[in-house]
């Protein structure tokens, strides 16, 4: 499915690896401008020469995502690009805990900055150039947003719920000046989010319809479908790609 995105600016957080570095690499080949944003160094330096071997020169920015650095991620790409069309909320983190073992806190505190904090404040740093380029935004949930897979996975699923709430508001407000947000929610991507949370994800069985894995690259298919013309009409909604996992 050819899509054009020739000379836009597309923005993309957690670009190091699996869904953000897969995404980045579709846009490239579609002729975007690429701003990869993370904090791992070397990854997204490949990530980078990746996207460059099929489009145009990436632009890299090497952070960790908080309060602080919100405004200037924005401001340093609007000094550069002048623009942003398309803003992608992929930056996540999971991290495992529960209220007996007294360990839901700690979770909750970690990863609600990276998973529902970040999407708010780059989303309202970056809103008065969306609005200026009639762009988009899309931010990357999980089906752990309706479905409580397990009671270490609580922290986590709550800061997806938020997202996609979020995602509704944020379509609501900024409908009316021409700006879409949409959500994407996964099940299990082959990626190194559960390997980086402390399990390795592969030794637990997994339920699904068809295949219970889904590639990073499936994933960036679909943002690229939302972020483009082709979903001109979709707003507010949440597209769920599961291999069937919610109906079990």
């Amino acid at each position: 499915m050819a899509m054009s995105f020739k000379n836009k600016v597309v923005v993309i957080t957690g670009a190091s690896s699996g869904i953000g570095a897969a995404t980045g690499i579709a846009f490239a080949k579609e002729g975007a401008y690429v701003v990869l944003v993370a904090s791992n160094k070397e990854k997204l330096r490949k990530v980078k020469k990746d996207c460059e071997a099929v489009g145009r020169r990436a632009f890299i920015i090497i952070t960790d995502l908080s309060e602080e650095v919100y405004s200037s991620v924005i401001n340093l790409i609007i000094k550069r690009h002048k623009r942003i069309d398309v803003l992608v909320n992929n930056a996540g983190v999971l991290d495992y805990g529960n209220i007996r073992n007294n360990t839901l806190v700690d979770a909750y505190d970690e990863i609600m900055d990276v998973n529902i904090r970040a999407p708010v404040f780059l989303t309202t740093y970056a809103a008065p150039h969306l609005i200026a380029s009639k762009g988009n935004i899309v931010n990357v949930s999980a089906i752990d947003a309706e479905k409580v897979v397990c009671d270490e996975y609580g922290a986590f699923s709550v800061t997806k719920a938020a997202l996609n709430q979020f995602t509704r508001a944020a379509a609501i407000e900024l409908g009316e000046h021409g700006v879409r947000v949409n959500t994407i929610s996964p099940s299990d991507v082959r990626t190194n989010m559960y390997k980086n949370a402390g399990k390795l994800k592969e030794n637990v069985e997994l339920k699904s319809v068809m295949t219970p894995w889904t590639e990073p690259e499936e994933i960036a298919d679909l943002i690229l479908f939302m972020a483009s013309d082709k979903a001109r009409g979709i707003t507010g909604s949440n597209f769920v790609c599961d291999n069937g996992s919610m109906l079990l």
